[in-house]
């Protein structure tokens, strides 16, 4: 099958009575049946995490080098900010 087809799978999920409810009432509202529904809530969520991924920002990552400045003491916040040149408290 090409990938661009789609095929429908049923599946079985468990769904607490009340949002049920509230699921079936909102697609009622809206004119849709409940699998209309349920499958645009589950695609909603997987673009939104898709676009979340995409603007997760990029942490450098330091490699190589010698290691830490000699005059770095991890174990001290004061040293820390006085060498990033922030040590206003």
């Amino acid at each position: 099958m090409p990938r661009w087809q789609h095929q429908d799978v049923r599946i079985s999920i468990r769904l607490d009575d009340r949002l049920l409810r509230e699921a079936k009432l909102s697609a009622a509202r809206a004119g849709r049946s409940l699998n209309e529904f349920i499958e645009d809530a589950v695609r909603s969520a997987v673009l939104d995490d898709r676009q979340a991924a995409r603007d997760a920002p990029i942490i450098p990552v330091f490699r190589g080098g010698r290691g830490l400045h000699p005059e770095v003491d991890l174990e001290s916040n004061a040293t820390l900010l006085e060498i990033m040149g922030d040590d206003q408290r």
